[in-house]
């Protein structure tokens, strides 16, 4: 088994080969002049079974094209397998056509990283459980619940019991019903909003009873921030005692930092190390990372030694 990373974030990657005690291969993931992705295997790959470890987020198009570059490499140099570890699965949000002339733009990428030579898929949390239905590859979409349970119930040792697990939308009930259930069946709540424009959010209404209770968001991924904050603030404004997010990938674009930090209602936003931006992170002490590399290095342990990872899945 040998381990490849690019630079999407490349802590995780070394912190999951310390779990696995297999340092990461050598190779060469750099830019031309013109800022072309230039990739080089350093190391004998031939019959091996390669891991390659690689989140598409920011830049993501960048990232995407080392992924895809690293996966043409290997199977070039006759690795037996290849197995793209994507922590955080870009480009899921578009999983449907949205309105007239729109692309479905997660079945192309998937589409890509097979053509590319990829024979099996393993991620996190993706942001729509059909986009596993995308690929023509066997894909392990792994869940976070259980690092935030832990995160969880470390915050809120003392009033367990006056939580209520809230859905930031209507999509995301199923997601937060399996975090409520392992919180000994807290109480649910669900944001009922409208997007006006991609990025965007307008809270209408909160549909649950949250007065007096300490809520908890649930989420796959915060990119700008906004739909948390004011979710927030729609919380509170109902009466919940406090807010705070466990959300698993902190995209956190643009100006999300600094909006969270100042958020006046929400009290605290827990991410996974998914996505590398540590120094973005560095100066906000509202946000707080917990670590995936042990969830991912055990997958990988029982796919490299075909053994049932599904107990994972829980």
């Amino acid at each position: 088994m040998k381990l490849l990373a690019g630079n999407a974030n490349p802590k995780l990657a070394e912190a999951i080969g310390q779990r696995l005690d297999t340092p990461l291969a050598k190779a060469l993931v750099q830019r031309f002049a013109d800022s072309e992705v230039r990739v080089e295997i350093s190391e004998n790959v031939r019959g091996e079974d390669v891991f390659v470890i690689q989140s598409t987020s920011h830049p993501a198009n960048d990232h995407l094209m080392e992924l895809l570059i690293m996966i043409d490499a290997l199977s070039r140099a006759s690795a037996s397998r290849i197995t793209a570890v994507i922590p955080y699965f870009g480009y899921a949000r578009q999983d449907r056509k949205a309105g007239p002339r729109t692309p479905i733009s997660a079945k192309l990428i998937a589409n890509l990283i097979t053509t590319a030579g990829a024979d099996r898929v393993l991620t996190i949390d993706l942001h729509a459980g059909q986009v596993q239905g995308f690929f023509d590859i066997p894909t392990d979409n792994l869940y976070a619940v259980k690092v935030m349970e832990e995160a969880i119930r470390r915050h809120h040792a003392e009033e367990i019991d006056q939580i209520t697990v809230v859905s930031p939308d209507v999509g995301g009930v199923v997601r937060a019903r399996t975090l409520s259930s392992r919180l000994d069946n807290a109480d649910l709540a669900i944001v009922d909003k409208r997007r006006p424009a991609p990025g965007e959010a307008e809270v209408m209404n909160i549909i649950g009873s949250v007065d007096g209770k300490h809520c908890v968001l649930f989420d796959d991924i915060v990119d700008s921030g906004g739909t948390l904050v004011k979710a927030a603030d729609a919380l509170v404004a109902k009466g919940a005692k406090s807010v705070s997010a466990y959300v698993s990938h902190g995209v956190l674009s643009g100006d999300a930092i600094s909006r969270v930090q100042n958020a006046e209602n929400l009290t605290r936003l827990v991410v996974t190390d998914s996505i590398g931006n540590e120094a973005g992170k560095a100066g906000a002490d509202k946000i707080e990372t917990v670590k995936v590399d042990l969830l991912l290095a055990e997958a990988i342990r029982r796919i490299a030694n075909e053994e049932s990872v599904s107990s994972l899945f829980d």
